[in-house]
C-alpha cells in the first residue's frame, strides 16, 4: 500500500480552492493547499463584489442552482460560527423600462424553480416605499441576498485546514502531476524551494490558471480542457453617501448579471462590474470607462451627481464562454470525463462561485468518493 505525503492536494487558495481543502479535512483526510501567490485570495476571490446571491437566475437542474442555494444556506451559518462580518440586506433586481417587467415574472419563475426562499414581485410604489431614491417600473425582492467579508472568510476557511492538521502553503507553484501506477499523483511544485510530494486525490481550483494546471497533469486529455476568456470588470465607488441599503441590479445581460450597486460593510456604495473580454488578465482602470457607468446608473437612480464616481478597482473572471455567448455551467470533473482517478477539475468558476463555495467543496468531496 503506497504511504502518502497528504491524502489530498488541492491547487489553489481562493474561496474554492480553501472550501475545498475544508470539505476534505473535515473529513478527516490529511491535506494541502498549494497557492502560487504570497497569499491567499489574491486572484478573483479577492476582486469581486462580496455578494451573497440568492440563486434567482440559474437554469433548473444546473450545478449553478444548486450549488448556489446549498452554498448560500451554509455560507450564513458558516460565517455566524466564525464571527465573520456580513449584511444580509437583501436585493431589488429592478425594471427600469416597461418592457423589463416581464424579465422580473421569468426570473421569479425560475428562483421558484431553484427553491429560492422570500421572492416576491414588487410593485412600483413598494420598491419606492423601501428605497426612495430609486427610479424603476416595478422590482423583484430577494430577501437572502448580502454582502460579506470574503477574506474573513477565506481566514476562517484556512484556520479550519490548519486545525484539522492540514497546511496551506504559499509561494509555491503548481508545476506539474503525474498519476502513479496503483493511483495517487506525484506532484511538483516550483518556486524558491521546488519540491515533490504524493497524494491521494488531487483537486484542480486555480480559478485563472484552471486550464494551464490541467495541461500540466500527464494523462489529462487536451480535448477536456475547455478554452479560457477572461472577462474584465471594472468598479466605481461613489464620492458621498450611499443611496441604498439594499443591493441594486437591473435584469442580466446574456453572459452575465450586469452592472450593479452593492453598499460595502465599510458603507460605501459601489459600482460594477462592467464586462469587457480582454487577451490576458488586466487590472487597470481606465476612469474615461466613468461616462457609461454615469449612463447606466441613471436608469436606476436618476440622482448620481456628476463627478460622483472614482475609479475602484478591477477583476477578471474565468470564463468559459466568449462575447455573446449564454453563460455556461459550472465545470466539475472527475473521472468520467477525464479518465484519472482521484482527480477533480474545477473550470469555469465564476459568479456565483464565491457563494457556492462550501457546496463546491462538498460536491468535489463526492465525487472523490470520500
Amino acid at each position: 500500500m503506497t504511504d502518502f505525503d497528504f491524502d489530498a492536494v488541492v491547487v489553489g487558495a481562493g474561496a474554492v480552492g480553501l472550501a475545498c481543502g475544508y470539505a476534505l479535512a473535515r473529513r478527516g483526510l490529511s491535506t494541502a493547499v498549494l497557492e502560487a501567490d504570497s497569499a491567499i485570495g489574491q486572484g478573483v476571490s479577492s476582486r469581486n463584489s462580496e455578494v451573497i446571491h440568492g440563486g434567482l437566475y440559474y437554469p433548473t437542474g444546473s450545478l449553478k442552482a444548486r450549488l448556489c442555494v446549498t452554498g448560500r444556506r451554509s455560507l450564513y451559518a458558516f460565517l455566524d460560527a466564525h464571527h465573520v462580518e456580513y449584511d444580509r440586506c437583501g436585493k431589488l433586481v429592478v425594471a427600469t423600462a416597461p418592457d423589463q417587467e416581464a424579465n422580473l415574472e421569468a426570473i421569479l419563475k425560475q428562483a421558484l424553480a431553484n427553491e429560492v426562499e422570500g421572492v416576491a414581485l414588487l410593485t412600483r410604489a413598494q420598491a419606492l416605499a423601501m428605497e426612495p431614491d430609486l427610479a424603476c417600473e416595478g422590482a423583484l425582492i430577494s430577501p437572502e441576498s448580502g454582502v460579506f467579508d470574503s477574506h474573513g472568510y477565506m481566514l476562517a476557511l484556512q484556520g479550519e485546514i490548519e486545525a484539522g492538521g492540514g497546511a496551506v502553503v504559499v509561494s509555491t507553484p503548481f508545476d506539474g502531476a503525474t498519476p502513479l501506477d496503483g493511483g495517487g499523483f506525484t506532484v511538483r511544485t516550483g518556486g524558491a524551494e521546488p519540491a515533490t510530494l504524493t497524494c491521494r486525490y488531487l483537486v484542480s481550483a486555480p480559478g485563472l490558471g484552471a486550464q494551464g494546471v490541467a495541461a500540466h497533469i500527464e494523462g489529462f486529455p487536451p480535448e477536456q480542457i475547455p478554452e479560457a476568456h477572461y472577462g474584465k470588470g471594472v468598479y466605481f465607488r461613489l464620492v458621498g453617501k450611499a443611496p441604498f441599503a439594499r443591493l441594486i441590479y437591473p435584469p442580466p445581460i446574456k453572459g452575465a448579471l450586469g452592472t450593479h450597486y452593492r453598499r460595502d460593510l465599510g458603507g460605501q456604495a459601489v459600482f460594477g462590474p462592467d464586462l469587457h473580454y480582454v487577451d490576458a488578465p488586466d487590472y487597470s482602470v481606465d476612469p474615461s470607462a466613468a461616462d457609461d457607468f454615469y449612463r447606466y446608473i441613471r436608469k436606476f437612480w436618476p440622482g448620481l451627481p456628476d463627478g460622483a464616481l472614482a475609479p475602484d478597482y478591477a477583476g477578471v473572471r474565468p470564463k468559459i464562454h466568449g462575447p455573446g455567448e449564454a453563460q455556461p455551467d459550472f465545470r466539475i470533473d472527475g473521472t468520467d470525463v477525464h479518465g484519472l482517478t482521484g482527480l477533480v477539475a474545477l473550470f469555469g468558476i465564476e459568479s456565483p462561485g464565491l457563494t457556492s463555495s462550501l457546496a463546491i467543496g462538498e460536491e468535489v468531496a463526492a465525487r472523490l468518493g470520500v
